[in-house]
């Protein structure tokens, strides 16, 4: 049986742009989430669909409160979108529950497409967006259908038990992370003292990424941002490493003109390159 986001891509307009599917949560501030998710493909050249996983009332100062939706809810938006529009990468984010999180690992063993999964737990105010119960799933299921991975710190702690304190046990992290069974991990290593620093490897060659660490608060969906500009990238084209490059630069830029909104963190710029 031919898969049906081919299928429905290769009866696509030539003149189409290219199709990313983020399967995340939303944000209301509008920073992070599939907000940030669209806004980055948007910026990126390909078309953004989504799928919502679950809205919460969000804003500069934390996360208020969050309703994940039905697992049918999930499994419809996302066949709606691959059986007719068709898709050429997915982006998953926030996934909230283990029963949410194995729906969306089948779906995505059905679509022979890149997959980018940023592993989202807690939010950049410390709010928990992934339930402890949905570990297990995350590590089985969903990383082994990631084509990328890209944990922060926190994140590979508690995926794996790895702490990082320093670069130098960036490889470590990475090693754990694709002993569950993602094709590359990327380790952010954003958190970090000195340069903001992330190790993209798929097990075989290692790629550091480097930037300037800037100073500037206001970096509210730089996790979400990246992930979909990944896949905005393998979405077009690009080889794993190719896409993570070019990802990294639209997220320092995007940190760089990250303004004020509110009483608390603002958000990255994600049109920058256009202001």
């Amino acid at each position: 049986m031919s898969d049906p986001g081919r299928s429905a891509a290769h009866a696509a307009d030539p003149a189409a742009p290219p199709r990313v599917l983020a399967v995340a949560g939303s944000d209301s501030g509008g920073g992070a989430g599939i907000q940030a998710d669209l806004k980055t493909m948007l910026a990126l050249g390909v078309h953004g669909m989504t799928v919502v996983t679950a809205v919460t009332a969000q804003n500069s100062l934390g996360v208020q409160g969050a309703w994940e939706l039905p697992v049918e809810a999930v499994r419809a938006q996302y066949r709606s979108v691959v059986d007719d529009i068709g898709v050429q990468a997915v982006k998953t984010g926030m996934l909230s529950s283990a029963p949410v999180v194995t729906a969306v690992a089948e779906l995505l063993g059905a679509t022979a497409v890149p997959v980018v999964v940023d592993p989202v737990g807690i939010s950049k105010h410390g709010d928990a967006l992934l339930a402890d119960s949905a570990l297990d799933a995350v590590r089985t299921r969903l990383l082994p259908a990631a084509t990328v991975a890209t944990p922060n710190l926190d994140e590979v702690a508690r995926l794996t038990g790895v702490t990082v304190e320093d670069e130098g046990d960036l490889p470590r992290a990475a090693a754990a992370v694709l002993a569950l069974g993602p094709r590359w991990a990327l380790v952010k290593g954003g958190h970090l003292r000195g340069d903001a620093v992330d190790l993209l490897t798929d097990g075989t060659e290692e790629h550091w990424l480097r930037a300037p660490r800037l100073d500037n608060r206001h970096t509210h969906g730089t996790g979400c941002t990246l992930a979909s500009a990944i896949a905005a990238g393998l979405g077009r084209g690009q080889d794993v490493v190719t896409a993570v490059r070019a990802a990294k630069e639209y997220v320092t830029g995007a940190v760089r003109h990250g303004f004020a909104l509110g009483g608390g963190i603002g958000p990255v710029d994600h049109g920058w390159r256009t202001r």
